[in-house]
């Protein structure tokens, strides 16, 4: 059976509390300005890209939600360190990488077969990750997690002010930003 250790336990813990807090402090934004931006302009008066058909709420730019975000991102971004470097100390990721076998087409297209079919695994693979978890883990944990560490940072007016670079990578992809002032 698969047993994970307490930091492992609470790293997953605090960042699900974290996510919530930002999905709600996200829609908080959201109903304060209900317009999309991209490049180097953003803010009231500048034309949007995208206007969702929301109440513009009134009282202006969400205080509490802009607060709330702030502290729920970085609660998430040290939680994410800790996990990260924690589970590079103890080998954890060593058990999520998928062997070469299970990444053949063959493999893939069987076990997203018996996924679609709701096949129950056998019992000795019950208690053991399947390639799509290993695949997907993998992917939110070193690819989706540090892009939305890297564009929530190209977002912030503080953080880019100071460091540019978030805003502009050297390899060509553009992370929007914000205006100008």
């Amino acid at each position: 059976m698969c047993e994970f250790g307490a930091l492992v336990r609470v790293t997953h813990w605090v960042n699900t509390i974290s996510f919530e807090a930002l999905v709600i402090s996200g829609f908080g934004i959201l109903l304060a300005h209900p317009r999309f931006y991209w490049g180097e302009t953003g803010g009231l008066g500048t034309p949007s890209i995208l206007d969702l058909p929301l109440p513009f709420m009134l009282g202006g730019p969400s205080g509490w939600g802009r607060y709330m975000h702030f502290q729920a991102a970085w609660l998430c971004v040290l939680t994410g360190l800790l996990y990260a470097i924690s589970g590079l100390v103890t080998q954890h990721f060593r058990n999520l990488w998928p062997a070469k076998g299970q990444l053949s087409w063959n493999s893939l297209r069987n076990e997203i077969w018996d996924r679609l079919l709701f096949k129950k695994p056998a019992a000795e693979e019950a208690y053991s990750y399947s390639v799509l978890q290993r695949l997907s883990y993998v992917v939110v944990v070193f690819f989706l997690f540090p892009v939305m560490i890297w564009t929530g940072m190209a977002m912030s007016p503080a953080i880019t002010s100071v460091f540019p670079f978030f805003v502009h990578l050297q390899i060509g992809a553009e992370f929007g930003g914000r205006a100008k002032r």
